[in-house]
């Protein structure tokens, strides 16, 4: 590949090029598909290929290996990582590659090709097609795109109704590109056949052949370029490129061959002889080249047919095509025989034919083939006969025949080789014992090869089904076993006949190879471990990889004297050599590892390990800054938790306790609050500590049992708390200038609730409230209904109780008044709500009842005009509309019932 100096912009020539353009729905389609046939042209050859344009070349990997295949050049190596800054890193090597080619890449950058962007991606792909397919193109001193054009005009301008002026609409009709292919190659389209009204057919049939011709691939849709008013002109120049390459080289091969004719025209009828005689004597020993190894081949077929197909094609070897080839031997001696005697008239020299194609070498591969054809018919009937006597093939001589044959593979080959006519001393030495071992190996497979025949012979017996597949692979088990017998006692006479090596060579080749293998295992798995990344959470895990490092770093020394003595066994070999002239064109037997890959090895090793300790020492560092941020927020919060619980703590014995009047609490409270907020400060402070251990990636802390969510969570019920007791304070403030409750009911009502809040909640349960009612007087313990009327014993205990007389129903009735939502709790708020107005002078039901029997006369019921006489109107329409008829045997029209409506006025029953 050329190269060029400076930046030279491959892009100018097509200034045109509108990127937004770039992806017009109809041109994308074609980029896309002749770009991507284009790649997978190149990418075949590595054996891969891409299916989507935009999202194969994402990683770079297959980017990088393109450019290597069209460049013929090695790349860096690409990274083999998933993540995307991999993925950016091998991009960016294949951009770099292709600006070190003198491009000069405009807008194209890595992140669009990882992020997929088509038209970036496009781009890219038309920018190499231009350096690497069409800038070499040169046509009478113009170059690429105008290069390619005017190729394509001289080779068409012979052929009518073809006028190319363009790479977009001069190619619409397809005889653009079948007169390319018929210019050069006219036995592939019969051009006269095309119609321009045609084009559809004129272009799937320049396409079709191309593809299975000329190796070219689709690049083109013919539906397509049809169908688009303009196609895209880099698709289809990329893909007219393809036809230049391909023509370019029987172009210039023809422009040789008559640049050969008009200097060698004086001998050109000796020549000719010579050439002639030259093709004749190629042509007959290729034929014997070929067919030798076909008489030669002994490997039975499964089938009897196949068996049968191979003896009826020796019999029409014997009579179709071996008797024109006695024909033309007889002829190349007749030809030779006369054109030396041309030569010798001529006083020229006599006709010298290239070596291995002298007469008489003809002769020897005649009788070569001649010997090859001895013995293949009986081998051929015997292979029949045979067949016919075989019938299947079990699984466990499947087994053992495929263990067997996994073996020998390859054997015969190694045997047959005559390498130890040209071997160096010591390899001859590893040759014989290689054969040595070779026979020991062969020997302990006798009990195989004699157990797949006792099985082989046990099936015929059992006439298994596929006996002639099991029969022909025992016979060439027996057969291959055979030749392999003769030919290892071939190689073994004839390896001893040269054993001239010195064993001091062969055992310390041993020895190096005995101490070169565990010491290269030993170098590879310390760059593994040198290189492996780590990922540690605290200070002890680092130390111990740490001290495992040093570990490791105090076996260098005595690696190094292992590493000097290896190297010293090659030296002493080197020494031999030069003192005995030993050939040693091979190399060591045992192994494969020399001392430059040692000693790369162990410069790399040497190269990682401070490497390793400063990626240990910067581990360690921020090891040691997270310990610092764990134990920097363990001693805040350690300090800040506490003293949230002590706050509560402290706010609930405030709550609870009745030291001083309410104003006094209040006050002690607001303080309180005051300091509290306060302390804000603190907690944005451990707020911001704990920011950073998030943004370290600090997942535990030993030094505290405290996180950040406690801290908050604490904090934000501290708050809660503070404010909810203020407000409880105010509340009973209230209650008590409203009610007229004294101070002294208020500490007895306190007194009590805190009595019974044995858990300290701030809160009673119903059986905690139930005691509580009990102990200021309320008698729960009689079921009996209120009716409003009292005797003298009851009003006696009524006074007793407070005045009240309470069943499990009353009991009821209350819980409904101060637990409303039947949480099955009473906080002191609702406790002192209810408490004030049993204390307080209100309003009952039946004073009610007792106001209304006054404005009805005395009756059971009221009317309406009762009502209105009585009330204000507003007050008067909001009875008559609420009271129920009364249905009292003492009623009259228009009755209604006033005691109900007084029931459910206090929530007693449905108003």
């Amino acid at each position: 590949m050329e190269h060029y100096d400076g930046d030279v912009d491959y892009m100018q020539q097509e200034d045109d090029w509108d990127r937004d353009l770039l992806l017009d729905p109809a041109w994308e389609k074609q980029q896309r598909k002749t770009f991507t046939a284009w790649c997978n042209s190149h990418l075949r050859k590595a054996g891969t290929q891409i299916e989507n344009i935009e999202e194969d070349f994402r990683d770079g990997l297959k980017l990088m290996l393109l450019l290597e295949v069209i460049s013929g050049e090695r790349l860096a190596k690409p990274e083999r990582g998933k993540m995307r800054v991999h993925k950016i890193s091998n991009v960016n090597k294949a951009l770099d590659f292709i600006a070190s080619k003198g491009v000069k890449l405009v807008s194209i950058g890595a992140e669009e090709i990882v992020d997929g962007n088509a038209k970036m991606t496009l781009g890219m792909i038309w920018t190499i097609i231009l350096r690497f397919a069409i800038q070499d193109i040169s046509v009478e001193e113009t170059s690429a795109k105008e290069g390619l054009l005017l190729w394509c005009q001289r080779k068409t301008a012979p052929y009518k109704n073809v006028n190319i002026q363009n790479f977009h609409i001069s190619w619409k009709d397809g005889l653009g590109f079948c007169a390319l292919i018929h210019r050069h190659r006219p036995e592939l389209i019969d051009y006269g056949k095309l119609r321009k009204d045609d084009p559809m057919t004129n272009l799937n049939t320049a396409f079709d052949v191309a593809e299975k011709y000329l190796d070219i691939p689709k690049m083109l849709d013919a539906e397509d370029i049809i169908s688009t008013l303009r196609p895209d002109e880099k698709a289809v120049m990329t893909y007219v490129s393809c036809y230049y390459h391909a023509f370019s080289g029987k172009q210039k091969a023809e422009t040789a061959a008559n640049r050969i004719c008009k200097v060698l025209a004086v001998n050109q009828e000796n020549e000719q002889l010579m050439e002639d005689y030259e093709k004749l004597a190629s042509d007959l020993l290729e034929w014997i080249r070929r067919t030798i190894p076909w008489l030669e081949n002994r490997l039975p077929e499964n089938t009897m047919q196949a068996m049968q197909q191979k003896l009826e094609d020796f019999r029409d070897y014997r009579r179709l095509h071996k008797p024109p080839k006695v024909q033309e031997k007889c002829q190349l001696e007749i030809n030779f025989n006369t054109l030396q005697t041309k030569l010798r008239l001529s006083n020229r020299p006599a006709f010298m034919p290239s070596e291995g194609k002298m007469v008489s070498d003809i002769n020897n591969a005649w009788g070569n083939l001649e010997g090859a054809e001895k013995g293949y018919e009986e081998w051929l009937l015997n292979e029949i006969r045979r067949l016919e006597r075989l019938d299947h093939l079990a699984e466990k001589f499947r087994q053992k025949a495929a263990i067997h044959e996994a073996w020998t593979d390859g054997k015969e080959d190694m045997l047959q080789k005559r390498d130890y006519e040209t071997a160096s001393l010591s390899e001859i030495k590893a040759l014989l014992k290689k054969h040595e071992a070779f026979e020991s190996d062969l020997a302990a497979h006798q009990d195989r090869v004699e157990q797949i025949a006792a099985i082989a012979q046990e099936l015929n017996e059992l006439d298994y089904y596929d006996s002639p597949s099991v029969n022909a692979r025992c016979q060439r088990i027996c057969d291959q076993w055979d030749a392999l017998g003769a030919l290892t006692q071939k190689r073994s006479e004839a390896l001893q006949r040269t054993e001239k090596l010195l064993e001091t060579i062969d055992q310390l080749y041993l020895e190096f190879a005995k101490r070169a293998a565990p010491f290269n295992n030993w170098m590879e798995g310390a760059m593994e471990d040198l290189q492996d990344t780590f990922i540690v959470h605290t200070i002890e895990e680092i130390q111990g990889l740490s001290t495992a490092h040093e570990q490791f770093k105090a076996t260098l020394p005595e690696a190094d004297k292992e590493r000097q003595a290896i190297l010293g066994i090659h030296n002493e070999i080197a020494k031999i050599v030069q003192t005995y002239h030993v050939n040693m064109a091979g190399t060591n037997p045992y192994t494969t590892i020399n001392p430059q890959e040692i000693n790369t090895k162990w410069d790399k090793v040497r190269q990682l390990v401070p490497q390793r300790d400063q990626a240990l020492i910067e581990e360690h560092a921020r090891q040691q800054n997270n310990e610092r941020l764990r134990r920097q927020f363990a001693n805040q919060a350690n300090v800040i938790g506490p003293w949230i619980q002590t706050k509560m703590e402290e706010i609930g014995r405030i709550s609870i306790e009745m030291h001083g009047t309410l104003e006094d609490q209040l006050t002690h409270l607001r303080q309180y609050e005051k300091s509290i907020v306060n302390y804000k400060p603190k907690i944005d402070q451990l707020e911001g500590d704990h920011q950073l251990i998030q943004e370290a990636l600090i997942f535990d802390n030993k030094h505290t049992n405290y996180t950040m969510e406690h801290i908050r969570v604490g904090w934000e019920q501290l708050l809660t708390t503070i404010a909810r007791t203020i407000n409880e304070i105010e509340n009973q403030i209230l209650t008590r200038d409203a009610k007229g409750i004294s101070q002294e009911q208020l500490n007895e009502f306190r007194a009590s609730f805190n009595h019974f809040d044995r858990d300290h909640s701030g809160t009673l349960g119903a059986e905690e409230f139930k005691a509580c009612l009990i102990s200021l007087g309320f008698d729960i313990a009689n079921d009996a209904q209120r009716t409003g009327i009292m005797d003298a014993e009851d009003f006696k205990t009524c006074l007793i109780s407070m005045g009240y007389n309470l069943g499990e129903n009353e009991f009821s009735r209350i819980m409904t008044v101060v637990d409303p939502n039947r949480m099955g709790i009473v906080t002191f708020q609702a406790f002192i709500d209810f408490m004030s107005r049993e204390a307080a002078d209100t309003d009952t039901a039946d004073q009610v009842m007792a106001s209304f029997k006054v404005l009805a006369g005395d009756k059971n019921y009221i009317l309406a005009d009762e009502l209105r006489r009585e009330l204000p109107p507003d007050q008067a329409e909001y009875c008559i509309a609420r009271m129920a008829p009364y249905t009292g045997p003492d009623g009259v029209p228009g009755a209604l019932d006033y005691m109900s409506f007084s029931t459910a006025l206090y929530g007693e029953s449905d108003l």
